[in-house]
């Protein structure tokens, strides 16, 4: 009959693997410190140039190169999380940067501004999405992040009228899984009062109606917000992100509430400049058509003739007469491609205005909070 393992016989066939991977460790570290050293060269050129510190382009390549040297078995998202932190705090080394976003601390943009550029720049959180363009175009801040849409409740109307007279780029995009999480210091059952906003409650009506129906919900103007006032109140909760419980000393009770778990936002990176050249490009424009029957209809075939896919078309009122609209369409290709200037060119023969916002890499993958 084969012996039995004792504990201690299980720590000494793990004592070589700790100790091998004690060494792995070593060896990691020295190998980022490299790199490193190379980022600060980087940085220098960069400064003397008058380069943007954030190239979107080069971090579509790194990436993509991460997943391509990926043998396993770790994940590819697991390797693209490190490579996300460690570009951020190459940032830190090339020059410090910061990141507007729409606050407060806490808020869903807060987390999609720290999942795409990580814990090692600077982010600045602003009270509404016209003081995100604004303190971009005034170079307070180096890049700004805001929503554009999202797939349950579609285009965000503020973003787009903040892009008519604007003269800021997109020069990046990002998809964030929205999870909402129910945060609270007391038990499910002491939990009397919900707060949160309106959209989120609508988001998380059926698990609400299941499992707290008699808790009184009290909607308020962020998730941020809802979080600061629940945590102050006994027999309080808010509905929010997991960085809002973080901050506001809140235990995550339930997580993934909503009611669609495949919800996904969509946010824009702006920026002063214009995003280089990638491999995998969209490309966002805004237009107003000519005063004439199907004249929308011209426009859009053309992109058709062009054979440009559209990704997205929202609408918004010109803001400057009556009954006259501005169309905000996305489409795969760069502004630099033949067919996409040959398209520009005679899509503008059907328009009253036309602007190019930007040429920026296509978001393949959805991060989650």
């Amino acid at each position: 009959m084969p012996r039995l393992m004792s504990k201690s016989d299980k720590q000494d066939d793990l004592e070589p693997l700790r100790k091998k991977i004690d060494k792995l460790d070593k060896q990691i570290v020295e190998l980022l410190n490299q790199r490193a050293k190379v980022v600060v060269d980087i940085g220098q050129i960069k400064r003397t140039e008058d380069s943007p510190i954030y190239a979107p382009d080069r971090e579509q390549k790194v990436l993509r190169q991460v997943r391509q040297y990926n043998k396993g078995p770790l994940l590819d998202s697991c390797l693209e999380a490190i490579w996300r932190e460690l570009m951020s705090g190459s940032f830190a080394l090339e020059k410090p940067l910061r990141i507007g976003y729409l606050g407060p601390a806490g808020s869903f943009s807060h987390v999609a501004a720290r999942r795409k550029f990580g814990a090692n720049v600077d982010y600045d959180n602003l009270e509404d999405i016209a003081g995100v363009f604004d303190q971009v175009a005034r170079g307070h801040v180096d890049l700004g992040l805001v929503p554009i849409e999202n797939s349950a409740i579609g285009g965000i109307g503020e973003t787009l009228d903040c892009f008519l007279g604007s003269p800021l780029h997109i020069c990046a995009e990002v998809l964030i899984n929205v999870h909402h999480n129910l945060l609270a210091n007391c038990p499910a059952d002491e939990i009397k009062i919900i707060y949160s906003k309106p959209e989120v409650f609508s988001q998380c009506r059926k698990w609400l109606s299941v499992q707290l129906r008699d808790a009184q919900r009290v909607p308020v103007a962020s998730t941020s917000k809802a979080a600061e006032q629940a945590s102050g109140e006994p027999g309080a909760a808010a509905i929010g992100s997991s960085l809002a419980a973080d901050l506001y000393k809140l235990h995550v009770q339930f997580e993934n509430i909503e009611d669609n778990p495949t919800n996904v936002t969509r946010f824009f990176v702006i920026s002063k400049q214009m995003a280089r050249r990638s491999e995998d490009d969209k490309t966002a424009i805004m237009f107003t058509t000519a005063h004439k029957a199907g004249a929308l209809v011209e426009v859009l075939d053309v992109f058709r003739s062009q054979g440009l896919n559209l990704t997205h078309i929202d609408t918004r009122p010109s803001q400057r007469v009556n009954w006259e609209y501005v169309f905000f369409i996305d489409f795969l290709g760069h502004q630099q491609d033949d067919n996409v200037t040959k398209a520009v060119e005679l899509a503008q023969q059907h328009c009253l205005q036309m602007t190019i916002l930007g040429s920026f890499p296509r978001a393949k993958d959805v991060l989650s909070y």
